[in-house]
Formats: structure tokens, sequence, C-alpha cells
């Protein structure tokens, strides 16, 4: 079957994938590659799908000194010696990940251990890549030797372009990859994050495993045609596979009684078996119709997780018992500790699911309420100041319950020099539980076209909108715990920058989810709610209000060293 066979056990091999019908790359660039990866130009070819792999990933920019096959030629004897390459054992570093034998024969089972060993002795830097074994054990179906394959995981390893992220290699980047992507779920996949915190323990521990989904459990004809996308278009496309994964879980699992108590395991199942349900191009096909922001985007995030992780001590993976990595997300709110006249533990619990998972490790603190400090505006400024982000909760003289999740401290809007001035990001929501329960994102979030149409608008008529003002940007970028979708990332004017947060000395007004606006009074006994637009027509509570408590949260960090 050609010189990629070494270590194959064509039984096993999609019986599709032929090396007939012998095609040729007939373009190196990068739409051009991004199509054909897309479409599975090479997947039906095992040769040309080696060769494609083996052209893509010499192309990387990688550090000068680089071990290479020869290398691995000269340290292979003197690291894995001559005893049976089964049995050694792996570095700490895989975290006891699965080793997938995929198609692999007897040889390559082997050759995997030995690769991995020898990668190790050459990368001291690495102390946390559970995807490594996967990674080799794939690349190793098409290579010619194992020197090969060395050769080609130590590039992807060692690839130095900034803008370019592979492969996580500390245990710091995998949880902040975990944490986006738990982030990312909860804006893009509302419906299976709402199963997953009704059926799960501890959602965060949930969502670590999604590298997992991929690297260890996808059959080799999934993760292949995964990883001919990745190598042309990078990290974010994992992302959106594990996100689609979720979805088509989500989807297989909502018509059906919640028997189980381990949805961890029942993910990893249904990804294993997935052939049953959906096809590679089908999986494909959903990863890429989710509308995600760019790179960039997902670049802040990872960076403010990261930051959020180092500011908690949490940078290497913990191994006593009596000190997790994390703590579960609904035990971040502890039921003897928390006392609320508007809303029980439960309810609370259920808010702490939507929050950015930065901060879902925190306690909630009590800021202000309007049953202590009064119905005073500049009390309420003097008790919140200095606290980013916060929850503000309503409960209405009808009882209705409403509020907020606000990501930007309320000092902001000083910058506005006494004028009444927006300010905040796209990780703002508005939210009703009572009479049931519902969150509205902002609203470009759902339809960027509107981003545009901003844009244009303010092109178009410089008197019908003021340029970018300072007072409705953030601060200072680089330190600004919420970065993402913020408002500084779209060429917005002020008016039309999704009216996040904004305070006076006459009102407050919180709004732009999903069209949702909500507008308190100075002397915090009423309220309005309305409508930014015309998407949503739901009301978030009573058109006008009368407020009975008002509290705001702020969030206690209890995970510091």
């Amino acid at each position: 079957m050609g010189e990629y066979s070494r270590f194959i056990d064509w039984d096993k091999m999609d019986s599709t994938i032929q090396d007939q019908d012998a095609k040729e790359l007939t373009s190196t660039e990068f739409q051009d590659l991004k199509q054909l990866a897309r479409q599975g130009y090479w997947a039906k070819n095992h040769s040309l799908r080696a060769k494609v792999y083996q052209k893509l990933i010499s192309d990387i920019p990688c550090r000068t000194v680089t071990p290479d096959a020869h290398v691995y030629r000269d340290i292979v004897l003197k690291i894995a010696g001559k005893r049976n390459s089964s049995s050694l054992p792996l570095p700490e570093f895989v975290d006891n990940s699965l080793v997938p034998t995929y198609c692999l024969n007897a040889e390559g089972i082997g050759a995997v251990r030995k690769i991995i060993s020898c990668i190790a002795s050459q990368f001291p830097d690495i102390s946390f890549c559970p995807a490594l074994p996967s990674v080799v054990a794939l690349l190793l179906h098409y290579s010619r030797d194992e020197a090969e394959c060395f050769e080609k995981v130590c590039r992807i390893l060692a690839c130095n372009d900034p803008s370019k992220h592979l492969i996580d290699q500390t245990f710091l980047a995998f949880e902040s990859s975990c944490m986006t992507f738990g982030d990312l779920v909860n804006k893009y996949c509302q419906a299976a994050h709402k199963l997953m915190v009704a059926v799960s323990e501890d959602v965060l521990e949930v969502y670590s495993d999604w590298q997992r989904w991929l690297f260890g459990e996808l059959p080799l004809t999934y993760i292949a045609r995964v990883f001919d996308v990745f190598l042309v278009e990078g990290y974010k496309v994992l992302y959106r596979v594990a996100l689609a994964l979720l979805k088509f879980f989500h989807k297989v699992r909502v018509g059906q009684t919640l028997e189980s108590d381990n949805i961890q395991q029942d993910i990893r199942t249904f990804v294993r078996d997935i052939a049953k349900s959906v096809s590679p191009e089908r999986l494909l096909e959903k990863a890429f119709a989710i509308r995600l922001f760019s790179r960039k985007e997902i670049q802040l995030l990872q960076m403010a997780n990261e930051k959020a992780l180092q500011q908690k001590g949490i940078t290497v993976k913990q191994k006593s018992v009596a000190s997790p990595k994390r703590q579960n997300v609904h035990l971040a709110v502890h039921a003897e500790n928390f006392k609320s006249e508007i809303v029980d533990v439960k309810k609370m619990r259920d808010i702490w699911s939507w929050i950015p998972e930065r901060f879902a490790l925190c306690q909630p603190l009590l800021l202000f309420t309007t049953s202590e400090h009064g119905c005073s505006l500049s009390r309420f400024y003097s008790h919140c100041e200095g606290h980013e982000p916060t929850l503000l909760l309503i409960k209405t003289t009808k009882q209705e319950v409403c509020g907020a999740y606000l990501s930007t401290d309320w000092n902001e809007r000083k910058r506005g020099g006494g004028k009444l001035s927006y300010f905040g990001t796209g990780e703002c929501f508005v939210f009703r539980l009572v009479p049931e329960v519902e969150r509205y994102e902002w609203v470009i979030i759902k339809h960027p076209e509107l981003a545009v149409a901003g844009v244009e608008q303010a092109n178009s008529s410089s008197q019908m909108s003021d340029p970018p003002s300072s007072a409705s940007l953030p601060s200072n970028p680089s330190d600004r715990l919420s970065p993402f979708l913020s408002a500084r990332h779209f060429n917005l004017p002020s008016k039309a920058a999704s009216m996040f947060m904004a305070g006076g000395v006459e009102c407050i007004i919180i709004g732009g989810g999903d069209g949702q606006a909500l507008y308190i009074d100075a002397d915090l006994n009423h309220g309005r709610t309305g409508h930014c637009n015309t998407f949503n027509n739901q009301p978030l509570c009573s058109e006008s209000f009368q407020i009975a408590i008002m509290e705001v949260w702020g969030f206690r960090d209890t995970m510091s060293n």
C-alpha cells in the first residue's frame, strides 16, 4: 500500500482510502489550501495526505535549533534501549492521557511510546501536553519511519510564530484553553450549556475534557479530517469542532431521559461512537457554520484567562488531592455563606454558570443592598466603585426578578466628565429569573451586521453620531479584565456601541442585550425596560416597574495564594 504503510493495520483502515486515483496538490496558496482541506481533497488518498502533511509541517516557522530525524536516530537507542517499547513509561506531562492506537499495527503502537520518550528528552520546557500521544499516533500513520514522525511532531512543538497557536505545552496554557472553551460554549452553545449545568456537578470539569474529545476519543477518520484543516488554519479549528461535537451531543441527548450521573463519560462515549450519528463532512460543516469572532478575539480571551489564572497562582497542575486545580463551579457559591433577599442559592448558581469562567471560581460578595444602604445613587456608586465585575439583582413590587452582569467598574463613568457616557464590554448581559429564566446578550454578538451598519451610518453623516470618544473605551486595554468582544474592536461611534453601561447623577442605564435595555431612576425606586431594536419582543420585566429590593454583588477571590 505504498511507502507510508509501515505502521498501519489496513484491516482497520477505512476501505475507501486507497493509493489509487493519485492526486497532486496543485496549489499552495493559503485560500486554496483552506478550501481543499475543508473539502477533504486529500482525505481519500493516503499517500497524498502524507505528502501534504509533510509540506504543511515543513513550512511551520520553528526555533533555530529544532530536533530533526537525524537527532532521533542518534538518541533513540540511548532513550529506549532494547527493551520492549510497549513497557516504556510515558512522561508526566502527558497527564496519563490515552494513547490512541487508531489503525496502527503492533510495531506502530510500540513506536508511539518511543517517539514520545525521545520528544520528552528534547523538550525539557514542556510541562503539560496531554494532546501529544494522539498527535504522535496520528502522524505515524502518515510517516515513512519513526524518525520522520518525530521530526514532524517536533516542528509542531517548536513553532515560534506568535500568531500561531498549535498545541498547549504548559498547564497554564491548557487551563486557559479550557476556560476559553467554556466561555465560547456559554456564548455560542447556550442550549448545550444549560444541559451541562443541569446534569453535571462540575461544568468546568466537563469543559476541561474538550481536548480529549478531539485528541483521544474521535476515530481516526474524523481526527484526520480535523487535523487537515488544523494544519492550515490553526488552533481556532479545534474550538469550532469541539463546539460542534457538543451541539450534536445536545441534539442527541435533549430528547432522552437523563439517567446517567456522569455526563463527562457520556460525551466521551458519544464522541467515540460518533460514526453512528454524524459523518466527518457533517461535523466540519457544523463547525464552520458556527459564527465566531476573529482569531484576535479568541486570543484576547485566552490572554485574559491566563492572566486570571496567574493572579490566582494556578500555573502548574497540583499533584495533591487536597489542593485541586480548581473548585467545583457549583461549590463556588456556598450555601452556608450566601444570603440574599432576592434569589436563593440555586438561582445564584444558575447565574454563576453564565459568567466568564475566569470569575466562576470566586465567591459572591454583597456590596450594596437598598434594604441596608438605602436608595441613594451616590451611595450605590461609593459601595460599587473599585469592584470589577459586579452583578446587579432587582426584585420588583410585582415579584419579578431581573438583573445584569456588569463587566466594568462603575468608576469608569467619571471619564465622561459629568456627561452620561457609555462604557463596558460585550461580556455584559442582562437577564430575567422570574417569571422565567432568560439571558440576553449584547445584540451584536448574534447580529454582527449591526456593527457594519453602525460604521456605515457613522461614516455617512458625521452629524448623526459622534466619533469614538475616550469615554466609550477602556482606560487601559492591556489591563482590562473583560476584553472579549469589547467595543474598541469595532469601529463604532460611541452612541452605537450597544449601550453596555452608563451612569450619571440622574440615572443608571444598562442594556443592549438582544435589544433589552434597563433604566433605573436616581432614587433607585423606579425603573423602566425598553427595546433598542426589534430582534426581541419579550420584556425583561414590566415596562415600568417599582423596585422592591436592589442588590449589587462583587466577586471575592478565594483561590489566590
